[in-house]
């Protein structure tokens, strides 16, 4: 087996030292050799030792908390566990040998030794720290978009699965209704209708059709009320199936001169059929109508997903702010929906500015989702858009309990949160802050029992 100093030289960040200073560093570091799913360190084990990788792979996982995601892989040549600087406290992951590996242990209380006896180790491990910050924060920021995508995506699903699912029931209904119309039809072509006969049923429906955009719905009791009426006048009139009949001429907003009408045009077996035309031409309109508000529906969220991504155009273009925030909106509208009252007092005047509209969008979502935690899922959110000097001010308002003191300082830490895990989108302030920040622009909150007011500024140049 090579020696510990030995392999030592042939790592990069060691490759250059002298030989008493790898025989040093060697000899006080405490040699472990692991084999595969050995544990190297629990998560939650005090930060007190680097390790220096001499042969072999470690794999770090998150165990607890209901995660086993992986966290980092370490490999010969590489140096993992505590640096020199760094604020760790607490290793943050369950690291286990998997494959044959050897390692050297290096304590901390050995670190300022150990740079006084290497100096040249100062730049070289202040190098990996920050290689590994930037990893950690890169992934995090990978993570955090991912869970928004998720979290986005569930609710997206949901809102488009309703109007798509009303579409499929109205589509069925519709079936059957024209089914019964070409049954009714032939009957009354069998039964050859005069001219005049034939044009009252069309004006009725014609009329019918006419009053369904401005017809008021009807409550629950007077539709009772009409169905009992309307029963009973084809129940006297000798009509069978009167109890179905009456629901849907009900519907179809039918009303008793209408009915009279009709009855002194036709009898018997005649008048049932126009009656089942009628409730049959009208009920498929209707489910029509629905398909096509359904459709609709999906069409405004599919052009809401691409004003929201900014899909086809280029990442950097003038924006309009009050477009992203409405489409922002409609991307939240499952979480709005059950209690949030939006206003929104927007300057007509207000200029576009020269952004990336995707990476704004974020910010929106960040502070709206925010706001709708803050007050519960219920409350009164403002958004209110003006021009500052140089500046379009973005205010998001909610009368939520607002933010303690000793929270307020920490708002826009990086990974700070006072939110469970799997909370809210996954996006951080942090992440609100560094977008601004990139546009130049800067963020703010003030914040005071039932009114929170976070204030977005962005330069127009």
């Amino acid at each position: 087996m090579t020696s510990a100093s030995g392999v030592l030289r042939q790592i990069d960040i060691f490759s250059d030292l002298r030989d008493d200073q790898l025989e040093w560093f060697a000899s006080s570091a405490e040699e472990i050799v692991l084999d595969p799913g050995d544990v190297l360190l629990h998560e939650g084990d005090a930060a007190d030792a680097l390790f220096v990788m001499l042969e072999g792979e470690v794999r770090g996982r998150r165990e607890t908390g209901g995660s086993d995601a992986l966290g980092f892989i370490g490999r010969a040549g590489q140096v993992i566990g505590m640096l020199p600087f760094s604020r760790m406290t607490q290793f943050p992951l369950t690291a286990r040998a998997a494959t044959h590996a050897r390692l050297l242990r290096l304590k901390k209380e050995r670190f300022p030794e150990m740079l006084q006896q290497i100096p040249e180790l100062l730049p070289r491990l202040i190098g990996v720290l920050a290689d590994r910050i930037r990893e950690y924060s890169r992934a995090e920021q990978q993570r955090d978009k991912l869970s928004a995508l998720g979290k986005l995506s569930a609710g997206l699903a949901h809102e488009l699965n309703n109007p798509a699912s009303a579409a499929g029931r109205a589509a069925e209904g519709l079936r059957d209704y024209m089914r019964e119309l070409r049954r009714v039809n032939k009957t009354l072509d069998d039964a050859a209708l005069s001219f005049d006969e034939r044009a009252l049923v069309v004006t009725i429906e014609e009329k019918l059709l006419d009053q369904m955009a401005s017809a008021p719905p009807l409550d629950a009791l007077e539709q009772s009320d009409r169905e009992e009426e309307l029963a009973a006048w084809l129940k006297a009139h000798k009509i069978p199936n009167e109890a179905r009949l009456a629901s849907g001429l009900v519907e179809a907003g039918i009303d008793g001169a209408a009915m009279e009408r009709l009855g002194t045009k036709f009898r018997g077996e005649i008048l049932s059929q126009v009656f089942e035309r009628i409730v049959s031409s009208i009920g498929a309109e209707r489910l029509t109508r629905e398909i096509e508000a359904s459709t609709a529906r999906i069409s405004e969220l599919v052009r809401a997903i691409k004003e929201y991504t900014y899909m086809d155009q280029a990442p950097e273009q003038e924006v309009d702010v009050h477009s992203g925030i409405e489409s922002t909106l409609t991307m939240l509208k499952f979480r709005l929906k059950h209690g949030v009252d939006v206003r929104r007092e927007f300057d007509p005047k207000l200029p576009r500015i020269f952004a990336h509209g995707s990476e704004l969008n974020q910010v929106w979502t960040n502070l709206i989702d925010n706001a709708i935690d803050a007050m519960g899922g219920k409350g009164e959110l403002l958004i209110r858009t003006s021009r500052e000097l140089d500046y379009v001010l973005i205010e998001v308002i909610d009368n939520g309990p607002g933010i303690p003191d000793t929270v307020k300082p920490h708002i826009f830490e990086p990974f700070f949160t006072t939110k469970g895990v799997g909370d809210g989108t996954g996006m951080g302030l942090d992440t609100a802050y560094r977008i601004v920040r990139a546009h130049h622009g800067d963020i703010t909150v003030d914040s005071i029992p039932g009114h929170t007011n976070f204030q977005v500024r962005l330069p127009l140049a």
